[in-house]
């Protein structure tokens, strides 16, 4: 599947020290080093595309671009690969609901977010893989768990048997009460008889009346949710065998820490024989009016909405950058009110002759974003420098801070 348009990246001094990035690691609640590679292999889960990129959407992709950035300028090499869910359950009802063919409700919401990364300056993936178009990898893998005794049959459909995994569990650290509760919320089935585990997923979902098919050695039918990434990554991203794990980071929101990403890991451990990611990277949810923004609640803040609004796209990318990637806050209209002002006195800064000294600047965004992406203190760091500026220091040099800003927080006017 085509992705979005490129983002260019300057290159920055050779002369900046970038420390190892430092990540919280959500298996362990601790932050951990990524350590020092040639070549980092992220995945991060993508959208199922029956409503645009709200708020919490934005704020995910923009924590894994900063990533990718960080690691980029540090030298090394980053191969993201990103899924798109546009064949699942949710898409279907809407598109049922709305009295529209899914494949047209399907590519107009990807258009629609391939626009908003655009606005919002994100690096896309190397990868950028539909489910539809991975159909053929989803079969494959589930070929492999059924060598390794790991599938069985409710009626005609396939189930994945977690505890399989020895494992399972070690990511969400839940408890089964709390396991079975949260499965039933995202799209889970514990209570389906026929299933010798309520947590066991479900593979492959034979074709029901009035909905899509694909062929398979498994008779015609489509893939369940967890699937498609565990066959998307390991066919796109290429482990290395040399390595202890999979892939470098696992990422996405916290919602998907369980069922999502435990299965996911535990599909990946029974196939290969390794823990699937070396980190687990989540973001916080972000809410509004007291709740989480969903789009099963409807309570969206949609950013091509903003935008069409009149919204600068770099406003609501500081806005985001405001708050620390993991943690859970409510969107209020004024955080763009603020974001608004402060790029406005960074622009009108950039545009001056006068700037404050710039060397010092970039070694604390480099700092700050290698430990744990440290966005809030950046914010504040920029904002001091600009007072300066405003105030008539000088010393720095234009083109090396548009640079950074630019290569480490995508952020350009």
């Amino acid at each position: 599947m085509k992705s979005w348009n490129q983002v260019f990246i300057p290159s920055l001094s050779p002369q900046i020290s970038f420390p190892e990035l430092f990540l919280t690691n959500s298996a362990t609640d601790t932050k951990k080093s990524l350590g020092r590679k040639d070549l980092y292999r992220m995945y991060v889960c993508g959208i199922t595309p029956y409503d645009a990129t709200h708020l919490g959407h934005a704020a995910t992709y923009l924590t894994f671009d900063l990533v990718n950035r960080y690691l980029r300028a540090s030298g090394a090499q980053v191969h993201y690969v990103q899924n798109i869910t546009d064949i699942d359950d949710p898409l279907l009802a809407r598109a049922q609901r709305d009295g529209v063919d899914w494949q047209d409700l399907a590519q107009q919401q990807i258009d629609l977010f391939r626009s908003d990364m655009n606005a919002l300056r994100v690096i896309p993936p190397k990868d950028y893989i539909g489910v539809v178009e991975a159909i053929p990898l989803v079969i494959s893998a589930i070929e492999k768990l059924a060598q390794k005794d790991s599938v069985y049959s409710v009626d005609s459909d396939l189930y994945f048997s977690v505890h399989k995994d020895p494992n399972y569990g070690s990511l969400s650290h839940l408890n089964s009460q709390d396991m079975l509760e949260i499965f039933a919320e995202r799209g889970g089935d514990p209570a389906r008889a026929g299933k010798q585990d309520p947590l066991d997923c479900l593979l492959w979902l034979t074709k029901r009346e009035n909905e899509p098919g694909w062929d398979s050695r498994y008779g015609v039918g489509r893939p369940g949710w967890h699937i498609e990434c565990t066959a998307i990554a390991i066919q796109y991203l290429k482990p290395s065998p040399a390595d202890k794990t999979l892939i470098d980071i696992q990422g996405g929101g916290s919602d998907l820490i369980f069922p999502h990403h435990e299965m996911c890991a535990a599909q990946a451990r029974v196939i290969s024989g390794k823990a699937f990611a070396n980190n687990y990277v989540h973001t916080g949810m972000i809410g509004l009016a007291g709740e989480k923004m969903s789009k099963s609640k409807g309570n969206l803040i949609l950013v091509s909405k903003l935008i069409a609004q009149g919204a600068d796209p770099m406003a609501i990318r500081w806005a985001l950058l405001a708050s620390n990637y993991r943690t859970d806050r409510m969107w209020r209209p004024e955080l763009l009110t603020v974001a608004d002002i402060a790029i406005t006195r960074l622009k009108l800064v950039l545009a001056s002759e006068s700037l404050a000294a710039t060397d010092e600047l970039i070694s604390q965004i480099v700092v700050l974003l290698s430990d744990d992406l440290n966005t809030p203190a950046i914010l504040t760091e920029i904002e001091l420098w600009v007072q300066k500026s405003l105030a008539g220091a000088t010393g720095g040099d234009l083109n090396q801070i548009s640079a950074a800003l630019d290569a480490l927080l995508g952020i350009k006017f």
